[in-house]
């Protein structure tokens, strides 16, 4: 009885799963639904207060950086290891200093506070061991318009 229930359960989580819509980086549908530019907010804060974020569904989590030209290979390895893609751009290009290239890193995800927070303090290691700066997070989901 046992198994049949565990094969049972197995085949819904299946269905479930492929239900979910799946996004890519870059979906041109994407728009951003919450910001976090100011590092003294919580991530909670800042999800509170984003109207458009949907919970539950996966977004575009992006960390904007501005990291040394010599550095952007290591920190590439690193986060790639992690499922995070460093691209060029972002808000470092505007606010970033001498030497400094703007990055985005970003990945697929579901938002949550905590997970944000933890994401947060690990680009701001990053970027600190590797003579950069970070300059918040954002993330993106498709609109009430986009197709599913």
């Amino acid at each position: 009885m046992k198994g049949i229930r565990a094969r049972w359960s197995a085949r819904l989580a299946a269905r479930r799963a492929r239900r979910k819509p799946v996004i890519s980086a870059d979906d041109p549908a994407l728009r951003v639904v919450v910001t976090a530019y100011d590092e003294t907010e919580a991530a909670s804060t800042a999800l509170a207060r984003a109207d458009e974020w949907q919970s539950g569904l996966p977004a575009v989590l992006r960390h904007h950086l501005a990291l040394p030209e010599r550095s952007i290979e290591s920190a590439r390895g690193l986060l790639s290891a992690d499922g995070w893609d460093l691209r060029p751009g972002g808000r470092g290009a505007e606010r970033g200093g001498p030497g400094l290239t703007a990055m985005i890193a970003l990945r697929v995800q579901e938002l949550d506070a905590l997970h944000c927070s933890q994401e947060s303090s690990r680009m701001a290691g990053l970027a600190q061991r590797h003579g950069g700066q970070v300059y918040g997070w954002d993330a993106l989901q498709p609109g009430p318009d986009a197709p599913s």
